[in-house]
Formats: C-alpha cells, structure tokens, sequence
C-alpha cells in the first residue's frame, strides 16, 4: 500500500478531478432536470441512485472510450439521442393517478443514466488520456478515484439546481438549451461529419451550438403548447 502511494502520480491524479469538476456542472444540470418532477420526499433518491448508475456505466465506458469515439457516427447517434432528451425534459409529463412514484423515480433514473453515457462519449476521452500518463497497474485506480471525487460535486450541484427550478421554472429551458448546444457540438466533431464536411471554424461552430440550443427550445414549446391545447380541448368537450 505504502509502494502504490509513493509511486502514484499525483499530477494524473489532480487532472482527473479537475475534468470532473469542470463536467460536474452539465451533469448537475441534467440530474436536477430529471428529478424536478419527483415528489419532494424521492428526489435525493433520484440523485443518489441515478449519480451511482452514472458513475458505474462512465467507469465502464471509459475502458472503451478510444475504441469508441473513433467509430464514424458515434457522436451524431449520440448527439441526436441528446437532443431527444433535452426535447423530453422541456415538456411537461402526463399525471396519472396510478402511477406509483417507484416508476416515475425509475423514469428519472434512466434518464439521469442516459444522459450521462451521451454526455460522457467527449468527457471520457480526457478522463481516459490523463490516467493513461501514469503507470499502468493505477490506471483503472485513478480513473474510479477522479470519478468518485465528483460524486459530491455532482450531488450538491443537483440539489442546488432543484430549488433554483422550484423558484424559478425558467431555468429548465436554459437547462434544456445546454443539452441542444452540447448535441450540436458533439455532431459537428464526429469523424464521419468532418471526413464529408470538414472541420468547421470556430464562428460556424457557435452558430450550429446555438442553433442546437434553439431548436430543442423551440421544439420543446411547440410540444408542450400542442399538449395544453390538448388537455384544453378535452376538458371542454368534458
């Protein structure tokens, strides 16, 4: 034990955290999204048990992150999926009377888990590169250390996050902006995209991020105005 401690590299190890707490902040965001709906009572179970979930798969993930991320048409799947998410959280859920709250914290779960493994396919390639700087028999060590570090960030971010959207419902359509520009940003980086329309500058790129964040924004309003006015019509016709 004394040997790991000495021959560890204590510079990997500050770099892992420090990537982790610059991406704390997106998957706060989405946590704080994906409980918002939960009853009071069940959303630190939803943080708990869907940060664990995240946390375990990003673990996985990681061990095939450059296996991964060379592949043509990872990130566009992925940004599309990201896309489809933000578009979800926008809009308001269906209330059901009897529906258990055990599904509805299972929904938020998955959700969470989801998110993270999308959001994940950039992040684990620093994570991956900074423990690969260090010997090889601590680099699975390093990697779950960095990762476990974040843990709290990522918990207290969420909570911090769901009281802000308590008092102020706005939040969760800038939240839902940030998933739509991480997707354009993710898309536009894919090597089948930059092998047919080659790397975008810099001022194409914010365009297309920004682009990204309108459009799950937009769609997302579009949906939920469809929703009211359906609920509208039923209660008239009631």
């Amino acid at each position: 034990m004394i040997e790991f401690f000495e021959t560890l590299n204590w510079t990997t190890v500050f770099q892992i955290i420090l990537v982790d707490v610059l991406l704390g902040g997106d998957n706060a965001v989405v946590i704080a999204l994906a409980c918002r709906n939960l009853p009071p009572e069940r959303r630190m179970q939803g943080i708990l048990w869907g940060t664990a979930g995240a946390i375990a798969l990003r673990v996985v993930l990681i061990a095939f992150a450059l296996t991964l991320l060379v592949l043509p048409y990872v990130k566009v799947i992925g940004g599309l999926l990201l896309l489809w998410i933000g578009i979800k959280l926008m809009t308001p859920q269906d209330e059901h009377s009897d529906i258990k709250g055990s599904n509805t914290l299972m929904a938020a779960i998955k959700t969470i888990i989801v998110a993270d493994f999308v959001m994940s396919l950039d992040n684990v390639v620093a994570i991956a590169g900074a423990a690969q700087r260090a010997h090889s028999d601590h680099q699975v060590v390093l990697v779950i250390f960095g990762l476990l570090v974040s843990v709290p960030i990522i918990i207290w971010g969420s909570t911090v996050l769901l009281k802000l959207i308590d008092r102020f419902p706005l939040i969760v359509t800038f939240g839902a902006g940030l998933l739509g520009w991480i997707a354009a940003g993710m898309m536009i980086t894919d090597l089948a995209v930059i092998e047919h329309f080659g790397k975008p500058g810099s001022n194409i790129a914010l365009a297309i991020e920004v682009g990204g964040a309108l459009f799950v924004v937009l769609v997302g309003y579009w949906i939920t105005s469809r929703k009211a006015a359906s609920v509208d019509a039923k209660r008239e016709a009631a």
